[in-house]
């Protein structure tokens, strides 16, 4: 028997399916070993010595490898085909080794660009031994990030309070945010003014001209700066006499885009489809692992984490044949297409991503993927098909007019384009991140020396505007252009400062927080060197000269560790001060606006004499006077507007007036406490306040709100037996209503201002009658017979009331009236249940490995359930939008984190159990792995638990809190 080794439990059960009964496939679930979170997993005085432990979560998986391999002929290593794929490989072999349980026995490795049977097959055919450089160039990426992470994340917190940690590529990722956001700061609109004529030829028909020139000279875009030139130009075009003085049309061609890259896919996806890289990536992978279409299971795509153009000839041929019996002959070039990679430090190590069979057309293959998988194979494949185009053929039209007024003679121009042959745009054309204006109309015949009538004459103000903000998409173009991060790094980093709350997103724009800012200004006041975009750049082609064979991966460490170290050092007697003044001077236009009168912006508004400052407190930094504990102002950092500039503050950090009460005058404000925003009204001693809903945003929060979040507890109802109110409220615990001394929560998505009383009725009576937090099935009440046989009754349950019947049980859907529940729609509800339906949620599929997968509303959050594994949704994700492919990705990452059972275990033979020899440094299972570190195979930096290492480390640390 073989043992073939995979990473992922998809791709196992697709590869199995082409393999004989000689094989047995089994899954790694991934990286099977890690650098634990401590001082000296990377050794720098012992030349870099790397100390890796087994995730305690694949202890188990890496036992039933073993247990397989011990009694194999062969064993071959089938993970992904690039670098973190070798890794794993290389990681594997090495656990099998300390186990001794190789032997003699012959170890391979295979790899394939595509997961269907002829590529399995040829793989197979072609075996080879692990690539020692690929694994070096890995460990010297992985060594370089954790040396970064974990020596540059410490001086942040000591320096820096409130940030959470620094990165690799992630830093330099979040100066590119930042310092787009600087631009727009810094910009100053200029005024420029534009002149259109209406114009007819003579046979009527309208077209438009811009002004270009005016007596001898060119007029370009700002030319025109103020109004009253403008409107001299105006008045000159009004009076003129407008002839054509020459037509020039010229023929042109536009070539199709190449086939998608991992960066140029993100990028579409983002753009055509809404769907963010992240996601993007979850599922390609699912595409390309196999997909079951019509019996038969099939890897759609190539490999998705790639950097090339290129495709293979029996593909491109594949692709011709469907040109010409789709589209016809003429769409098909005499030639066929090759392109070339114009990213910076391209690999092109692997084919472009494409279809693995071209003649599955999209219509053909969406009844067997979900919604997403389906437009998102759509994109590839045309895409793909569109590549291997005729190009387009254009005629592009430049019309000079002559415009005399007098003793003034002013120049126009109109363009125009006309397809005269769509060639690959009769399938796909390019998104664009950011519109452009273009004159792309088509113009009506004109001749030379023809004169054109007058409509009227267009003066038009225009002001310049800032660089737009970067969109997911044009940050990973951007990072693709300088070389910096690679394919399998970008999504991964995009999540990584969200997660750290560095950046948010508004209108699909990335905003960087105030916290990134600092961190950014921070690192190019005191680590410059290691956030240039050219030294990060540089350092990932050293990386890939390793990959090559071309550099010995030690000594880009001891090269890159030098420098680093020195830098580290140089901090260590660093003041606060020198960090202060370092940022004021860096985040001056953001945090110190200029004044509209040309005051100086850091005068205090109060004191009128001291000097605002940026502050380091306990919670973050602020805005404070330098004549403190005289003056007591304070602001935070995005207070930056008029309130700010008048000090309406004072001394009351983190407050927004919302306005008065109407009723009472007093002031109400939205204020930033210790354990969350909350509204208060007036000041003394014991002011009225009102903590926030969980599921309301402080953004979000009215002068209206406020106030009825003041009024709160509300009466929404009368019980329906004791006729008392039921009260609606917000307290310790979050949301609640209220009946006499019974009290019940609100969900999470419920509004407390909104819910109605039917819903607190339902969920008083359920509390009353033993459901609820520890409440226990109590019969509410008998409800009829179902028409099968059976009674159906309505009880009182843990979590809220339910139907039984017989030995099913339904949850009842959310919004049910309990109080007028009918036998009908009792039936209907415990059909549903019967026949596999979630009550609580919807049933989305099958598992590849049999049973159905459901999404339901929990208790603390919804989740996909499937036998007896259940994983909460990221907040990413909801009820309503999970898909089946992003639900077995959870369920797999569940399982091979130990939080379930998979349906099937390997089969292995029953050995005789010996003694476990002890364990080494190399091979040391650790019995928990921090969440931060749970995937850092896809992640740039070390992560750290709760803003601190996980294990007790030689490190300086800052200071314990009192």
């Amino acid at each position: 028997m073989d043992v073939v080794i995979v990473e992922s439990p998809a791709k196992a059960k697709t590869i199995n399916k082409y393999l004989g009964k000689n094989f047995e496939v089994i899954a790694s679930f991934g990286h099977v070993r890690d650098l634990p979170a401590k001082d000296g997993s990377v050794d720098p005085a012992d030349d870099f010595k790397m100390l890796w432990e087994v995730d305690g979560k694949a202890g188990k998986r890496l036992s039933d490898i073993a247990a397989l391999v011990k009694n194999a002929d062969r064993i071959v290593l089938a993970t992904d085909p690039d670098r973190e794929g070798e890794a794993i490989s290389w990681h594997v072999l090495e656990v099998l080794r300390a186990k001794k349980v190789l032997k003699d026995k012959p170890v391979e490795r295979v790899v394939f660009n595509a997961i269907t049977k002829d590529a399995i097959l040829e793989a197979m055919k072609h075996p080879r031994q692990i690539d020692v450089s690929l694994v070096e160039a890995y460990l010297a990426r992985r060594a370089l990030d954790y040396l970064v992470g974990f020596n540059l994340s410490p001086v942040l917190w000591r320096k820096l309070p409130g940030a959470r940690s620094a990165g690799r590529v992630q830093s330099v990722a979040l100066r590119l945010v930042c310092d787009r956001e600087l631009e727009i700061e810094k910009f100053k609109p200029r005024e420029y003014w534009s002149l259109v004529a209406h114009l007819r030829n003579q046979a009527d028909a309208p077209f438009i001209a811009r002004l270009v020139g005016a007596d001898g000279k060119k007029i370009t875009r700002l030319d025109i700066g103020a109004g009253a030139e403008a409107e001299d130009f105006r008045q000159a075009l009004d009076k003129a006499a407008f002839t054509v003085k020459s037509v020039e049309a010229k023929p042109a061609k536009r070539h199709p885009y190449a086939p998608f890259t991992t960066s140029t896919l993100q990028q579409e996806a983002s753009r055509k489809l809404g769907i963010a890289p992240e996601n993007t990536m979850r599922l390609a992978q699912r595409l390309y692992e196999g997909v079951d279409i019509g019996g038969e299971t099939a890897g759609l795509i190539t490999y998705m984490r790639t950097d090339g153009v290129d495709v293979a000839p029996e593909a491109v041929s594949a692709a011709r044949a469907v040109i010409g019996k789709e589209f016809g002959a003429k769409y098909v070039p005499g030639v066929p297409r090759k392109y070339l990679v114009k990213a910076k430090n391209a690999q092109e190590a692997h084919e472009a991503i494409r279809p693995t069979d071209m003649s599955r057309l999209p219509k053909d293959v969406a009844r067997f993927l979900q919604p997403d998988q389906a437009r998102l194979y759509d994109l590839i494949w045309t895409r793909m098909i569109a590549s291997q185009m005729e190009s387009a053929l254009l005629e592009r039209t430049t019309v000079e007019i002559e415009a005399k007024a007098g003793a003034r003679n002013l120049e126009l121009r109109a363009t125009g384009q006309v397809v005269r042959f769509d060639g690959f745009l009769k399938l796909y054309q390019e998104g664009k991140d950011d519109e452009e204006d273009e004159e792309s109309g088509r113009l009506p015949a004109l001749s030379e020396g023809e004169t054109l009538k007058k409509d009227k004459i267009d003066s038009t103000q225009h002001f310049t505007e800032p660089p737009p903000r970067y969109t997911e998409a044009t940050l990973v173009k951007r990072m693709e252009e300088l070389g910096i991060g690679r394919p399998s790094t970008y999504a991964s980093t995009l999540g990584v400062l969200r997660e750290r709350d560095y950046v948010k997103i508004e209108k699909k724009r990335l905003v960087p927080e105030d916290k990134g800012r600092l961190v950014t200004a921070f690192l190019e006041s005191f680590f410059g060197r290691y956030v240039q975009y050219d030294f990060t750049a540089g350092l990932e082609e050293q990386l890939d000269r390793v990959s090559n064979a071309e550099l010995d991966w030690k000594q880009v460490l001891r090269d890159f560790w030098t420098e680093f170290s020195a830098a580290i050092d140089g901090t260590k007697e660093l003041r606060v001060t020198e960090v202060l003044n370092s940022l004021n001077d860096l985040l001056g236009p953001h945090i110190f606006p200029a004044k509209e009168d040309g005051a100086d912006p850091r005068v205090c508004p109060v004191c009128g004499a001291g000097q605002l400052s940026l502050k380091l407190g306990k919670f973050g930094a602020f805005i404070g006077c330098s004549n403190y504990p005289e003056c007591k102002y304070t602001r935070t950092l995005s207070d930056r507007g008029e309130s700010a500039a008048k000090g309406v503050e004072g001394e009351r950090p983190g407050v927004k007036i919302l306005g008065e009460d109407p009723a009472t005058g007093q002031e109400i404000t939205l204020r930033d406490g210790r354990f969350g925003a909350y509204i208060q009204e007036g000041e003394g001693e014991k002011p009225k306040r009102s903590s926030l809903p969980a599921n309301m945003q402080p953004e979000n929060v009215t002068l209206e709100i406020a106030l009825a979040l003041l009024s709160l507890p509300r009466e929404v109802a009368k019980h329906p037996e004791s006729g008392e109110p039921i009260l609606a409220g917000i307290g310790r615990y979050g949301a609640y209503v209220q009946h006499k001394k019974t009290y019940a929560n609100l969900a999470k998505d419920e509004n407390v201002l909104e819910i109605g009383g039917n819903r607190a009725i339902d969920l008083i009576v359920t509390k009353e009658a033993g459901g609820g937090r520890f409440g226990g099935g109590g019969e509410i009440r008998a409800l009829g017979d179902h028409p099968q046989g059976g009674a159906i009754a309505l009880k009182a349950g843990r979590f809220g009331p339910y139907l039984a019947w017989g030995k099913v049980n339904a949850t009842l859907p959310k919004g049910t009236d309990i109080t007028s529940l009918t036998l009908e729609q009792a039936t209907g509800i415990v059909d549903a249940r019967a026949a596999g339906a979630p009550s609580d949620g919807r049933l989305l599929g099958d598992h590849p490995d049999g049973g159905p997968i459901a999404a339901r509303a929990g208790r603390y959050g919804p989740y996909v359930s499937w036998n007896k594994v259940f994983a909460t949704l990221p907040k990413s994700m909801t009820l309503e939008s999970v898909t089946i492919e992003e639900a077995i990705r959870l369920i797999e990452d569940k399982i091979a984190s130990g939080g379930g059972k998979p349906g099937k275990k390997p089969a292995t033979k029953k050995t005789t159990a010996k003694k476990a020899p002890a364990r080494k440094a190399t091979d040391k299972t650790i019995p928990k792995r921090t969440a931060a570190n749970k995937k850092i195979e896809e992640n740039d930096e070390t992560p750290f638990k709760g803003g601190v290492p996980a294990k007790k480390t030689a490190l300086k640390k800052p200071a314990a809190k009192k």
